[in-house]
């Protein structure tokens, strides 16, 4: 696990409106919450504010700096309520099925090959609770600003093919910034 990930060290976070993404993501507090790909965890951090003391927040990455840079603030910050996790998202997560209320992948699916999209959603869909939501960040597929090559980026519809048939419908889509859009899922299995 100790290869660097394609993007490993880059986040949307700091493209993104923060005001607007954190209110259509709307994490509820006491809640399980599931970041995956959080690389040094910008996202978890931010979540774990909102999501109170008796919530959690699980961080996923397989990018071992990554999560030691994110421990490193936990530490620094007292945060108690982020469970940092090295794994490979597009294999079996270790949570347990249907346990997390709402799932952040952002600006990540456009990194992995077809298979291992598929298997992260078919993950994704078998932890997180019927009713809970999954949260998509990724890059417009525009060819200007910061973010990969637009061949990679992904439009709205494919997300949409891929993520409806592990039973999520879809809630909202809106731009969170010039070069990012959330998609909010609903989980209805």
């Amino acid at each position: 696990m100790s290869d660097k990930p394609v993007a490993a060290g880059k986040s949307s976070f700091d493209l993104i409106d923060k005001e607007k993404t954190f209110a259509i993501i709307d994490v509820k507090p006491d809640s399980s919450f599931l970041d995956l790909a959080c690389g040094i965890g910008k996202y978890s951090i931010e979540i774990a504010k909102n999501i109170g003391g008796k919530g959690t927040v699980y961080a996923i990455d397989l990018w071992q700096e990554g999560i030691e840079a994110l421990n490193q603030e936990i530490d620094m910050k007292n945060i108690k309520n982020i469970k940092t996790i090295l794994a490979d998202i597009s294999n079996r997560l270790p949570i347990e099925d249907n346990s997390i209320d709402s799932c952040l992948m952002a600006a990540i699916l456009h990194d992995l090959s077809k298979s291992d999209q598929e298997s992260t959603v078919r993950e994704v869909a078998r932890v997180v609770k019927r009713g809970g939501m999954l949260n998509i960040i990724e890059f417009k597929k525009i060819d200007k600003g910061p973010g990969p090559p637009v061949d990679i980026r992904m439009e709205e519809e494919d997300i949409e093919a891929l993520v409806t048939p592990y039973g999520f419908i879809k809630v909202t889509g809106n731009d969170v910034g010039e070069f990012n859009y959330l998609l909010k899922y609903k989980k209805i299995t």
